[in-house]
């Protein structure tokens, strides 16, 4: 089967390469249409027994371990998870045979007939997809809202199909999508209705060449559109704006600094402290920025794209505003975990690299205990070392990256490394005054202490939790 016709599908013999949350979905989707499906993963069975306890092996086969590539050898089509390098010397070989190996975002987005509302970017996609996704279920749509961030795409692929089996209506009236870099190495049919980059920054350069390469992928979101799609884009960013030269569909703006340029569509800005949006042909005003509740300039852009999508969609506009008067944010992003003697203590976790945490110390105004360290992902430490200085009371580092940062800014003395997150929470804890604020928002990957960002985030709110009052 050298094409992938989901019509095909039964019968076929599909490898799916990685077990984790998008990979098993894709799998559960593929069983639906009698695909005969391999699991493939380069970990033990140890490290999987929970994943494993999950599936019924006497219809899959699974192939762990070293010898997990062998799962390739017989077949016809490889559906490959976000976090499984696409350029494997396997991958390669299986290509070379004339099998597709596609991402599960691809798989999925061949069973769904729904509009599909996609966001890829550095930073914020997490906020402004789950923003969007209140907007459209606000104004009383039935929304699916995952990706790569919660649930993944082949799980509402699943429903899909289980309804047209049952006779049953589509069960969405819209799929709103975060889609990130990795997704997007290997898209074929992916086509969303509404596209948008929120923004291109230093990021995965242990995964990519160089920073054009990363700038590529991401750009991979606008390739399957036509005329009658939107694709957004963020005028402010440099990387980001010229791509718009080569997009198909309906090109569309978002700008905190300037006014929409005559070749675009419409758009979203800032006019002085208003929200403003041409969507829908004509001038409106969205909210005072002041009434957005979340906090931060890049969390201004991040409404502006939520906006953007919501309208687009047929929201009306006095619920965009509700949400935007009420929407608190993210768990694990700038998320306020406790106030302890006069001291607040912040949970940012999904800051995993050098532009997250710079936007989380320019939304802060109250001196800052600085929590960072974790997993190098080949960022530029130095980046961070003016706002450091300018923002930060003390720093503290911890994980494999602390020698680089400590590196990195040179001269600054008032920074500590401990070996683990409790001792760096009770050191803050016992400096940090009154009208301060202790900040976990590390720079960096999780995974050489964490299970993940959201394991980061829950322990270090654990720990705040239980210190004395």
């Amino acid at each position: 089967m050298v094409g992938v016709d989901t019509t095909q599908l039964a019968g076929a013999r599909v490898t799916v390469v990685g077990l984790a949350r998008s990979g098993m979905a894709a799998a559960r989707l593929l069983q639906e249409v009698g695909a005969v499906v391999t699991l493939a993963d380069r970990k033990d069975r140890g490290e999987l027994l929970g994943v494993l306890e999950s599936l019924d092996q006497t219809t899959t086969r699974v192939v762990l371990g070293e010898d997990y590539e062998s799962a390739l050898n017989t077949a016809e089509l490889v559906v490959i998870s976000p976090g499984v390098p696409y350029r494997l010397e396997a991958l390669e070989r299986v290509r070379r045979r004339g099998v597709k190996v596609i991402s599960e975002l691809d798989l999925a987005s061949r069973f769904l007939s729904a509009p599909i509302l996609a966001l890829t970017g550095t930073n914020g996609k997490s906020t402004t997809v789950t923003l969007t996704g209140k907007m459209l279920q606000e104004s009383g749509k039935r929304v699916f809202v995952g990706g790569n961030l919660g649930t993944a795409i082949s799980e509402a692929a699943l429903h899909s199909l289980q309804a047209m089996k049952a006779g049953r209506p589509c069960p969405y009236d819209a799929l709103v999508v975060e889609v990130s870099s990795f997704q997007l190495e290997t898209v074929e049919q992916f086509h969303p209705w509404i596209a948008g980059i929120l923004n291109v920054t230093v990021d995965h350069q242990d995964r990519y060449e160089s920073i054009d390469e990363y700038i590529a992928a991401k750009n991979r979101i606008f390739e399957n559109q036509t005329p009658s799609d939107y694709a957004l884009f963020n005028l402010d960013d440099s990387r980001v704006a010229p791509l718009r030269r080569g997009a198909r569909a309906r090109v569309l703006g978002f700008t905190r600094t300037q006014t929409l340029p005559a070749d675009l569509e419409g758009g979203t800005y800032l006019d002085r402290d208003r929200l403003m949006t041409t969507i829908g042909g004509q001038t409106q005003e969205i909210c005072p920025r002041s009434e957005i509740k979340i906090l931060g300039n890049h969390n201004v852009e991040n409404a502006m794209v939520a906006a953007t999508y919501a309208l687009l969609s047929g929201c009306p506009l006095s619920v965009v505003r509700q949400v935007l008067r009420e929407f608190p944010g993210l768990e694990h992003a700038l998320e306020v975990v406790r106030e302890r003697r006069g001291t607040c203590f912040i949970n940012d976790s999904k800051g995993t690299n050098v532009d997250a945490t710079l936007k989380a110390l320019e939304s802060i105004e109250q001196p800052i205990w600085l929590i960072a360290g974790g997993r190098d992902k080949g960022g530029d430490f130095s980046r961070l070392a003016p706002a450091i200085r300018r923002r930060v009371k003390r720093l503290i580092l911890i994980g494999e990256a602390a020698p680089l940062i400590a590196k990195a800014i040179e001269g600054y003395q008032a920074f500590e490394r401990t070996d683990t997150l409790k001792q760096a929470i009770e050191l803050a804890a016992a400096g940090a005054g009154v009208g301060e604020v202790v900040l976990l928002s590390p720079a960096c990957a999780s995974f050489d202490m964490f299970a993940d960002y959201q394991d980061r985030g829950r322990q270090f709110k654990a720990l705040v939790q239980s210190l004395p009052a």
